[in-house]
């Protein structure tokens, strides 16, 4: 994927499933301890969000808008304690990659701007495991999940997502077009997990950016914050309010 897989040193994309190995000798934990002592421990974001997108061919001009509306989920969040954010997106044949956590729409714009779409098939279903995943390791419990295609068992997708709505993950599926299967597959996947279902064109750059600012209020302030955002902007967020049945 160029610049993040060249001579395989950099780790900033991770593949999705895929852990890479670290070696330390006890002298260097023992150093790390005794430096974390003497230094503050820095504020950590209120939510954490992964930011799941379709990287196939089709989608490089929402994979654009993405990229330019993406600090207005950061600006929303500012206000409930922050947001931490995960990239995580498909493309290709098998490439599915999660990112580190971010917490500046800056840092996400350079991961984003590096990513070119590529064809290939749909694969939802690695990107529900890497949230299932990610509830342990870092608490996330909200997914965005924005594509225009479901190619994928629609079954085993909804499965993974029963799970996830047990573990208290709340799936924002954003489908953009009319495609009558993604329509049927996304809600349910929201429907699973307490969350919301809600369509925009690729034209609409308001219509996701409201979406995107309305999943980064509940991310970062639950549904309170939703409400307050609902009861100030109206429109589609409060369209998110209403699918999700005042369910926290």
């Amino acid at each position: 994927m160029g610049d993040d897989k060249r001579d395989g040193r950099d780790r900033t994309l991770a593949q999705c499933g895929s852990s890479v190995p670290g070696v330390s000798t006890s002298r260097d934990v023992d150093a790390f301890l005794e430096k974390a002592r003497a230094v503050a421990t820095p504020a950590q974001p209120a939510g954490r969000l992964i930011f799941a997108l379709d990287a196939t061919m089709s989608r490089q001009p929402t994979w654009d808008l993405a990229c330019r509306l993406q600090a207005e989920m950061f600006d929303t969040a500012l206000s409930g304690g922050g947001l931490g954010v995960q990239l995580v997106y498909f493309r290709g044949y098998g490439e599915c990659r999660a990112s580190r956590w971010v917490s500046d729409p800056d840092a996400l714009t350079a991961l984003m701007t590096r990513i070119e779409c590529r064809g290939g098939l749909t694969q939802i279903g690695r990107v529900l495991a890497h949230a299932r995943k990610e509830v342990s390791r870092s608490g996330a419990k909200v997914l965005v999940l924005v594509g225009d295609a479901v190619e994928e068992d629609a079954d085993a997708l909804c499965a993974l997502a029963g799970e996830l709505g047990l573990l208290g993950v709340r799936i924002f599926a954003f489908q953009e077009g009319h495609d009558a299967v993604v329509t049927q597959v996304f809600k349910e996947l929201s429907r699973l997990t307490g969350g919301a279902y809600a369509r925009f064109d690729s034209g609409a750059a308001a219509t996701l950016g409201a979406l995107l600012r309305g999943a980064a209020a509940y991310a970062s302030g639950g549904l309170p914050a939703l409400q307050r955002l609902a009861e100030r902007d109206g429109g589609v967020v409060k369209g998110l309010l209403t699918a999700m049945g005042g369910k926290r």
